[in-house]
């Protein structure tokens, strides 16, 4: 495989003319500053820390953690040039500096061992089944040993009603990528991927789906 070829992937939204409604999408569709909030918490940014958003998008997340904590090294990844303008100018806006990464959806940018902290949101349920594992692979290997992984996005469904309305996105972001999220897979897939300690720490219910917090750590070398 050609690693400077990027791969196909799924816009915001699912159709590429739809990605510049995506914040609004999510304000309609999610209790935004709710589902945020916890994210921020459960990365709890620390001084010096390195972190790296893989899956930037709009640049939403980005704001807040690097809000949260100016004395980080924060970086995010992303495949869709799209967002990354979008993002730009949204930290430009916020007068802040994050430097943002493009990638061809192989093979991640950094050195081994580079993170101390990786996360992600509402990135996983569009990536089908080898992709998913592809990507756990390369978070594993640029976080250090011991480093923490922290996915958002959406799970298994806790009840009737949020198995039925989370097909509003499956209908946009296809139900071959979605399908292992909300039957409640990603713990595998994390597991999987060689981490260790794979949490669901929080779950929340939307009007499209319940939401999930996911929490893991890279192993820690052996001496």
């Amino acid at each position: 495989m050609d690693q400077n070829k990027t791969t196909s992937f799924i816009p915001a939204l699912g159709y590429d003319f739809l990605t510049a409604y995506y914040d609004m999408a999510i304000k309609l569709t999610m209790p935004e500053k709710k589902f945020r909030r916890i994210l921020v918490e459960s990365i709890n940014p620390q001084d010096d820390e390195s972190i790296l958003e893989f899956g930037f998008g709009t640049g939403q997340n980005l704001i807040l953690v690097k809000n949260q904590n100016r004395n980080i090294k924060l970086t995010g990844l992303d495949i869709d040039p799209k967002v990354k303008d979008i993002a730009n100018y949204k930290l430009a806006k916020n007068n802040l500096t994050v430097p943002l990464d493009l990638y061809s959806g192989n093979i991640f940018p950094y050195p081994d061992n580079h993170f101390d902290k990786i996360y992600s949101c509402l990135v996983f349920h569009q990536l089908d089944a080898d992709t998913k594992t592809n990507c756990l692979k390369e978070i594993y290997r640029v976080l250090k040993p011991g480093g923490e992984l922290i996915i958002a996005d959406w799970g298994k469904a806790d009840n009737k009603i949020m198995r039925l309305t989370f097909g509003i996105v499956q209908m946009l972001d296809g139900f071959k990528s979605t399908d292992d999220n909300v039957k409640g897979k990603m713990p595998e897939y994390i597991a999987k991927g060689g981490f260790e300690n794979v949490q669901i720490i929080q779950s929340i219910n939307t009007a499209i789906g319940t939401f999930s917090y996911f929490k893991a750590r890279k192993k820690l070398s052996k001496l």
